[in-house]
């Protein structure tokens, strides 16, 4: 048992060097972009979320380019992870509810 923590502390070890650059990369994308809205925000997201509503009942939607439609279906597949993640930490457990 020994031996293999002999082996496995070099291996750690330079684990944990090369990683830290990439984890400090994704520290500092995380601390902008996962912070809730501020007060100053409120009215660019009232008038976002207007326009989405806005081209729903106009059509608009079927004029987007692929990229355009291609991103707005990835936004909407984080925020539906999002809510799953969210639904975990609220029940305190991975499986699904008691039914």
């Amino acid at each position: 048992m020994s031996k293999l923590a002999v082996k496995t502390s070099p291996l750690i070890t330079s684990l944990l060097t090369a990683a830290k650059p990439k984890i400090n990369t994704a520290v500092r994308y995380a601390k902008v972009e996962l912070v809730p809205p501020k007060l100053s925000e409120i009215p660019q997201i009232a008038a976002s979320v207007k326009k989405i509503i806005h081209s729903a009942k106009t059509g608009a939607y079927r004029e987007l380019t692929i990229k355009e439609a291609w991103l707005n279906t990835l936004v909407c597949i984080e925020v539906y992870c999002w809510f799953f993640i969210g639904e975990c930490i609220g029940k305190r457990h991975l499986p699904g509810y008691n039914v």
